[in-house]
This record gives structure tokens, C-alpha cells and sequence, in this order.
């Protein structure tokens, strides 16, 4: 089994489109009320879906990279905001956090080999 994707709700078709392009995503579907992205790296790919009326957060998305510095530092040249710059976290992952224009909240983060192997995981 796989994980095909994530859908994210969105207020805002247009603006949340523009953001994660702007992220670097490549828009492969295009719609008034949905949008999928494939990631610049590997296979994966997400999706937005409209849901004008969403009042409800509690979806997070985490994209790896292993040039997490390098990547936040070019998105605020952007003008993309950071709720948290890239912080070493207890569980060895080192993490930045951000929203999207809906208040999806947006994890990037590099874990290298913690990611699948950490030292507490299960045998």
C-alpha cells in the first residue's frame, strides 16, 4: 500500500493555487474547485479542494527536503511567511512551520534517516 495524496480545503481557490506555486509546486489540474500538485521531488502529489465555507483547521502537511535552510530562506525571499524557521526538534526532526492562505497549517522539515528509523522505533 501508498499514500496517493492529501486534500487540503481551501477558502480560496485562486490564492491557495498562487501560494503553493509560488512554494515551487507544479500544477498539474486546474479547476475552479479543485487543484493538484505534483512535488518537485519524488512521485507524491496533493490536492486542494474548495470549501468556501470552511471553518474547521485541523489538517497539517509536512514537505521533506534536505536543503531546509536553503528552501525557507528563498520562499521569504518570496514573501512567504514563517510561523517558525527551521527549529532542531525533541524527535530529531528539524522542522519550520507556516499556514497556507485557507490556515492549513504547513510543516517543512528534514529528518534524513530519523524520518523512518528513529532510535525508538518499534522492531
Amino acid at each position: 500500500m501508498n499514500l496517493n495524496q492529501v486534500t487540503l480545503p481551501v477558502r480560496d481557490m485562486k490564492a491557495a493555487t498562487d501560494f503553493y506555486e509560488k512554494m515551487g509546486f507544479n500544477l498539474i489540474v486546474d479547476t475552479p474547485h479543485y487543484a493538484r500538485f505534483e512535488c518537485p521531488m519524488g512521485e507524491s502529489t496533493f490536492s486542494l479542494a474548495l470549501e468556501p465555507n470552511l471553518t474547521h483547521q485541523g489538517v497539517v502537511i509536512y514537505f521533506e527536503h534536505p536543503k531546509l535552510d536553503d528552501w525557507v530562506n528563498e520562499l521569504k525571499r518570496q514573501g512567504i511567511e514563517f510561523d517558525q524557521m527551521p527549529t532542531d526538534q525533541r524527535y530529531l526532526w528539524r522542522e519550520a512551520m507556516l499556514h497556507d492562505p485557507s490556515g492549513n497549517k504547513i510543516k517543512l522539515y528534514w529528518a534524513g534517516d530519523n524520518r523512518l528509523n528513529p532510535p525508538w522505533r518499534k522492531a
